[in-house]
């Protein structure tokens, strides 16, 4: 293999697949990226067998080829170059790097023993705008469940109909909804996608109207965006019924001004940042009022705000960083707390909002 490329290009190619090199594999090309090139194009690929990312770069190929370099060490180094061009050449189990007047040498493995990444094309698919596929996944993929004893829980649940898609997370603590309109679609199905795999699609996505099409096959998805293709396992096994735990009637609906009640919340959080008080912030509401409130040994705040309350007062207290993370992806002026008493769940929801969007977060026992 002989190819000449930017060395610019090369640095954003590598920076994008290196996120699917693990850090550690039995099996030690794993821990590669391969490089093949051929037909003007040089394509950069990494996988740990779950998640497989793929980026293809404009090149002149000289002589086509491919290698596996140590992926890692070949990213720290590339990312140290410049604008200038590059030549890769290889010799034997040897990877050469030209760059200007110096080079740089690498030990590489076998292309044929690197894996075949599944190509999924001509599948049941669906589509959406590439603003509703970001928002579909950053506006729950922070309830994911990080406990390995619930592997089921560590993606996000897609439930892709003829009209809509609804992603869904829960972590057993607290439990996001977002609901957004499909495209077009040949599937109706529900599928849970690693929540590692999502986080990547999410950050090649724009936030315009361009539908992205996203692919099916048995248990793998694959998203190609420009010239990246991700290509995911699914997680085996059901998600919960997550309909069984959102309530439908509540005693007391709490409509407060969104951005003073993120201030209130983020500043409680300062002061209530202890393992002792598990991040405990206090609500005491009244037909107009509600005190925020959190206290520690750092300090104390009390918070006043605004509210218009349908029902009775009540006292209710919440791990304060349970509200920061919702409130932070939200987008509207007012939203309405659900509520029903001191020991059961909370239904957040934006108020006039053009999206279907719900957080259902557990209260916690005030000390």
């Amino acid at each position: 293999m002989k190819v000449e490329c930017n060395g610019n290009d090369l640095s954003e190619a590598v920076a994008k697949v290196i996120k699917a090199v693990p850090a550690r594999s039995t099996n030690p090309v794993l821990e590669g990226i391969k490089l093949s090139a051929e037909d003007g194009t040089l394509t950069l690929t990494a996988t740990d067998l779950e998640l497989s990312i793929e980026h293809m770069i404009r090149a002149t190929v000289i002589e086509s080829g491919e290698t596996v370099v140590p992926g890692k060490l070949f990213a720290d180094f590339v990312k140290k170059l410049t604008s200038q061009n590059i030549v890769l050449t290889t010799t034997g189990s040897r990877l050469k790097i030209d760059y200007e007047r110096s080079e740089g040498e690498f030990g590489c493995y076998p292309a044929d023993q690197y894996p075949e990444i599944n190509r999924i094309e001509d599948t049941e698919h669906f589509e959406l705008k590439n603003a509703d596929l970001k928002d579909l996944v950053n506006k729950v993929a922070f309830s994911v469940c990080t406990d390995d004893s619930h592997p089921t829980l560590k993606g996000v649940l897609l439930e892709i109909s003829e009209s809509e898609v609804v992603s869904v997370t829960t972590d057993g603590y607290r439990l996001a909804k977002c609901v957004k309109p499909t495209i077009a679609t040949t599937a109706s199905t529900s599928i849970t996608v690693p929540v590692r795999a999502v986080m990547e699609i999410s950050r090649l996505l724009s936030d315009d109207e361009a539908p992205v099409k996203l692919n099916l096959h048995k248990n793998f998805l694959m998203v190609r965006v420009d010239a990246t293709t991700i290509t995911t396992r699914l997680i085996d096994g059901s998600f919960v019924n997550y309909r069984q735990i959102i309530p439908q009637h509540f005693d007391t609906q709490v409509y407060i001004p969104k951005n003073l009640f993120e201030d209130a919340i983020d500043r409680a959080v300062l002061m209530a940042r202890s393992e002792k008080n598990n991040n405990l912030v206090r609500f005491d509401i009244s037909q107009t009022n509600m005190t925020v409130s959190s206290r520690s040994e750092a300090g104390n705040v009390e918070e006043n705000l605004p509210v218009n309350t349908d029902g009775a007062d009540l006292s209710i207290s919440f791990n304060a960083r349970y509200f920061t993370e919702f409130l932070h992806c939200m987008d509207c002026e007012t939203i309405v707390l659900n509520l029903t008493n001191a020991t059961s769940v909370c239904v957040v929801a934006p108020v006039g909002g053009q999206e279907d969007y719900i957080y259902l977060v557990l209260p916690v026992r005030s000390i």
